[in-house]
């Protein structure tokens, strides 16, 4: 094979239309295995590929990308940097958007290699091109530069080569092109900043990460949105939270929760505040947040009886990921009337809202009933059951009824609903005492999707793993439920067919 891709190659450098031929090399390199690849191609060069790029017929050139593709992802990173770092420089200012994506992802590899980098960390125009490909106007070539400059956060003479060389200017020069382009930049500082605390105190030396924080107040509505979006990925690391709070972030946040309903564009970054303090609960302590910020768990509550689709998904979101934990539970149940009135919305929702609300609401639910076996005190068993019973006069009825209609997401949220209580005592209880329930849940024939399929399954599989369920459901109910695990989700009886035979 090795021959025939030498031979391929020789052909491609003597003709004037080298389609065909490249069509064939593409076969050849796709039929060989990559890991055996890098032992076929050994000592071959490629510049005749690289130089079939300088082409305007569309077809060649997405062509030899595909097949540059496979062949340098089969060589290293450093025999890469070695031998074609010029060509892939020159890929960089090409006019055809799958070359740049394919340089900067080859230039990504090498920054990402110890060895490989100090060749790139040693080229500032090969650094200062990926910044510039930030600029494109492709996304496809913005994200992937935005990737391959992330890697240089891994080390020190990346961070320096970045932030303490001309490059930081670059940088500057290329945000101030447009918003998009500026938040593109805040973007990379941002996953720059959540690798380490070093790489952060690099970005807030520089000046970017002061320079988001200002954007949080700005008079655009939609800039501000999207500030708050970045700096709740810079919360999602424990470092970047300090900071945070070191610069009053989070008080600042929930100071525009209180003072949004004085404003009428709120409702274009109130979703992000949200969702800012629904994930450093989860993080950090519900009760904590929830105490020093207690104007968020009111805000939840508003959004969850608001009118407005956008603002009820936003807090079911959020009440289920408060719902996930004990310590999230307990502070709901704190809250007394208030969560008993939000628990009731979220009930009516799932049994006649919007589809997408729906199953928001299902999925909501399951979250706040669900509990581990390890979690389950006397107190706990005893919330879980009275929040189950606020649902509805007749729960059990209620989930079910969604569970049978046709659509398959209700019917998996409804079953999801099941599982969590298929745990608990109480849940088992009320499942044997339901008339027809347990053939509801054998019964193969409800829910013909896969994804439906393997709902049912996992509650089945919940119920055979309770320490408790042989003895609340019956020896005979037990047994069926354990051949139903051990015959998998997708068995199928037999017994149409056996009746068509005799039928014949």
């Amino acid at each position: 094979m090795a021959a025939s891709i030498e031979g391929l190659l020789a052909e491609i450098s003597d003709i004037e239309d080298p389609i065909e031929e490249l069509q064939s090399l593409k076969t050849a390199l796709l039929s060989i295995p990559l890991s055996t690849l890098k032992d076929t191609l050994s000592g071959q060069r490629f510049n005749v590929i690289f130089s079939l790029l300088h082409s305007n017929e569309r077809e060649q050139v997405e062509l030899c990308v595909e097949i540059l593709e496979r062949i340098l992802l089969a060589l290293s990173p450093v025999s890469l940097a070695q031998n074609y770092r010029v060509e892939l420089q020159e890929g960089l200012t090409h006019p055809n958007e799958t070359v740049k994506v394919l340089a900067v992802t080859q230039i990504g590899r090498m920054v990402a290699h110890p060895d490989a980098a100090t060749e790139i960390l040693n080229n500032h125009d090969i650094l200062g091109a990926v910044i510039n490909c930030i600029g494109e106007e492709n996304m496809a070539v913005a994200k992937q530069a935005i990737k391959s400059l992330s890697k240089l956060s891994h080390s020190k003479p990346g961070l320096d080569m970045l932030f303490q060389s001309d490059l930081l200017k670059v940088m500057k020069d290329v945000m101030a092109t447009s918003d998009v382009v500026r938040y593109r930049i805040y973007e990379l500082v941002v996953e720059i900043s959540s690798v380490s605390p070093i790489s952060l105190g690099y970005c807030a030396k520089s000046g970017f990460i002061s320079q988001l924080i200002g954007e949080l107040t700005g008079g655009d509505v939609l800039i501000r949105a999207t500030a708050i979006e970045m700096v709740t990925t810079l919360a999602q690391s424990q470092h970047g939270r300090q900071y945070l709070a070191q610069q009053g972030i989070m008080d600042k946040f929930s100071n525009m929760i209180k003072g949004a309903e004085t404003d009428p564009f709120s409702s274009l970054y109130l979703p992000g505040l949200v969702k800012f303090f629904g994930n450093l609960a989860i993080m950090d302590s519900p009760q904590q947040v929830c105490e020093t910020y207690p104007a968020f768990q009111n805000k939840v509550f508003e959004m969850a009886l608001d009118p407005d689709a956008a603002m009820i998904g936003v807090a079911l979101d959020t009440l289920g990921l408060l719902g996930t934990t004990v310590e999230g539970k307990q502070v709901l149940q704190k809250a007394g009337e208030k969560f008993k009135a939000v628990l009731t919305r979220m009930s009516q929702l799932a049994c006649a809202g919007a589809t997408e609300l729906r199953v928001r609401s299902l999925d909501a639910i399951s979250q706040l009933l669900t509990l581990q076996p390890e979690e389950q005190t006397e107190d706990l068993l005893a919330l879980t059951e009275s929040w189950f019973h606020l649902l509805s006069n007749q729960p059990m009825d209620m989930i079910r009824n969604i569970s049978t209609q046709p659509f398959p997401e209700l019917h998996c949220g409804a079953l999801q609903i099941f599982t969590a209580i298929a745990t608990q005592l109480w849940g088992q209880k009320l499942m044997i005492s339901t008339p027809s329930f347990m053939e509801f849940v054998l019964d193969r024939s409800m829910g013909l999707t896969k994804d439906a399929k393997d709902a049912k399954f996992e509650l089945v599989g919940s119920l055979v793993g309770s320490s408790t369920a042989a003895d609340v459901l019956g020896s005979q109910y037990y047994i069926r439920l354990k051949t139903y695990l051990r015959e998998g989700p997708y068995y199928v009886t037999a017994v149409a067919t056996v009746a068509t035979e005799r039928a014949e």
